[in-house]
């Protein structure tokens, strides 16, 4: 992924990571889809802490070594605040009782929503770049985006397609991963069944009216090992569903932002061996 390249490369440069000082100050980001952002749009000494999500396989969307070089918080009030940060980047569903001991303690905090379209991704990106002061590299995290959507736009007919986030669960209409798929050729099975945002999916549904592709993470530890992954698999070679099969990372699937690139090229080159 680019720009886990990128930061990578940033992190070995001496002084890089340095953590801001024990005095406070900084980035604190309780929103492990800001974390990625984040790491586009300000240097990492401006990083006070990350979500923990970020610092998990399963659901992260940075690499996990790069992940875990920064200081991981649990999302808890106390926690928060005793980090004295700057600016405060939270998830627009954090509790109530959060919001009003953050606004007690006066910090500033920036409440970021789950965007449902690659149009709201990259408003969230411009939103996010200009509570930092960097509009500038939000503008080309976008440009980038924009890029990744001309190039992977799909002319030809859609073929219908499932993309399994774990065990049963898969994702409707209605949501960024939608938006992906339609953009690079598919047409969302799930939509088709009625299903809107994410939800489980009872596989006698799938069997009775099945996708021409189903997309899962497919790893150990990343639902290929999970037993609706292992009926899945036994119910396509048992009926003998004409299903391709193909893996779509498990760190493709949580977040907008810089992953957009990456997951519509992804989704652009299952396309293309799909007959």
């Amino acid at each position: 992924m680019r720009f886990g390249a990128a930061l990578l490369a940033c992190l070995g440069l001496a002084g890089c990571a340095a953590p801001p000082s024990q005095g406070g100050g900084g980035i604190v980001s309780m929103n492990p889809c800001a974390d990625a952002t984040l790491m586009e749009l300000v240097p990492p000494s401006r990083i006070a802490a990350i979500s923990h999500y970020s610092q998990r396989a399963d659901s992260t969307s940075i690499p996990l070594d790069v992940a875990r070089r920064f200081r991981g918080n649990n999302g808890t009030a106390e926690e928060v605040i005793g980090l004295r940060p700057d600016l405060v980047v939270a998830s627009s569903f954090t509790a109530p009782s959060t919001r009003e001991a953050f606004a007690r303690a006066g910090l500033k905090v920036l409440y970021l929503n789950i965007p449902p379209s690659i149009a709201d991704s990259k408003a969230q990106v411009t939103e996010l770049a200009a509570a930092v002061g960097t509009p500038a590299k939000g503008a080309a995290l976008n440009a980038r985006i924009d890029a990744a959507v001309a190039a992977t736009r799909w002319k030809g007919s859609k073929a219908p397609a499932l993309l399994w986030i774990g065990g049963n669960l898969v994702t409707g209409g209605k949501t960024l991963l939608d938006d992906l798929m339609t953009t690079a050729g598919f047409s969302n099975q799930a939509a088709h069944y009625g299903l809107t945002h994410t939800g489980h999916l009872p596989m006698e549904r799938v069997i009775a009216d099945p996708p021409r592709v189903m997309l899962a993470p497919e790893a150990a530890g990343h639902d290929g090992d999970s037993r609706a992954a292992i009926l899945r698999k036994r119910a396509i070679a048992e009926t003998g569903l004409k299903v391709t099969q193909a893996q779509f990372s498990r760190s493709l699937v949580n977040c907008g932002g810089p992953v957009i690139p990456a997951a519509l090229a992804r989704l652009a080159e299952i396309r293309r061996q799909v007959r």
